[in-house]
């Protein structure tokens, strides 16, 4: 996978916008970082630095053409490479502090705290051999008045 392919999205208005994340980010000319939580916790913090600087100048390209959010669910499905049993929260939970802190920096969401990010989830897909990922769709939560 390309840079360039390394983001999509599809505008669908009963599920939102939908991105689609890498499992690793490259942090130098031959390494790459596996976007996990044993890897966060582990990494030195110049290596993480550059793995969440990178993962925003991978998105920032996509998010240019998204209206912003009042309020949002946001929803993250892996489709691993391997039958290897994942923990699916370990991998989750790193792309959906970069995609947040992300969606801050570029002004689709106000904050990532719970007035703006009001609720998450995350599933299992499929596995992918050719093309493992992450899924993110985000979709708007309209007020009620």
């Amino acid at each position: 996978m390309t840079n360039n392919e390394t983001f999509t999205k599809e505008l669908d208005a009963s599920k939102g916008i939908m991105f689609v994340s890498p499992l690793t980010v490259p942090v130098s000319k031959r390494k790459k970082f596996i976007l996990n939580l044993n890897n966060f916790r582990n990494c030195h913090f110049q290596v993480l630095n550059k793995a969440k600087k990178t993962y925003k100048e991978l998105i920032r390209e996509e998010f240019k053409f998204v209206a912003p959010f009042d309020k949002v669910h946001i929803h993250y499905v892996l489709y691993p490479k391997t039958k290897r049993l994942t923990d699916i929260a370990n991998v989750i939970s790193i792309h959906a502090k970069f995609f947040c802190d992300a969606m801050v920096e570029y002004g689709l969401i106000e904050d990532d705290n719970y007035k703006f990010v009001v609720s998450s989830s995350e599933s299992f897909g499929h596995i992918d051999k050719d093309n493992p990922r992450v899924e993110i769709i985000v979709s708007e939560i309209k007020n009620e008045t």
